[in-house]
């Protein structure tokens, strides 16, 4: 998770420096006319021209960014079940149930309840550490959502 996580993160930084670029180029020059009224008294600037394109950058970045996260989770993990991360510990995902394949809608259900979970701080730490305690196949939240367990890649 590590690993692959620094590889998003990268991928992040890479998308949202020139957004931020852009919206200080877009904004600070509207920012610096908002200083005087026409009467030479300080004019505060308005709140909201700042707020609002601010707000739509970052959902827009938001949007992105799970966009990039289920191609590199999901669609990565399709044939292997495994990401650049799991590969380099030499692990994979495979169905719970031995009898079945390595589907999308299987990677795409983990992927979600991943999301889900890591959408309430005290949850994503009660996914992550729920394979310390789970038997007997120490499954995480996300896993048992999705009916899927991390094995280890023989060498």
């Amino acid at each position: 998770m590590l690993i692959d996580s620094a590889i998003l993160a990268g991928v992040g930084l890479v998308l949202a420096i020139p957004a931020v670029i852009i919206f200080v180029v877009a904004v600070v020059p509207d920012l610096g006319d908002a200083g005087y009224a026409s009467d030479g008294t300080a004019a505060t600037p308005a709140f909201l021209s700042v707020l609002l394109p601010f707000l739509l950058m970052e959902v827009m970045l938001i949007a992105v960014l799970v966009g990039v996260q289920y191609v590199y989770q999901v669609e990565l993990s399709r044939r292997t079940g495994q990401t650049v991360g799991k590969r380099v510990m030499r692990i994979r995902i495979v169905p719970l149930d031995p009898t079945r394949q390595l589907t999308r809608g299987i990677l795409a259900r983990r992927f979600v309840a991943q999301l889900g979970c890591s959408m309430l701080p005290a949850l994503n730490y009660v996914d992550g550490l729920w394979q310390l305690w789970d038997k007997p196949y120490r499954q995480c939240l996300h896993d048992k959502f999705a009916q899927t367990v991390v094995v280890k890649v023989p060498a």
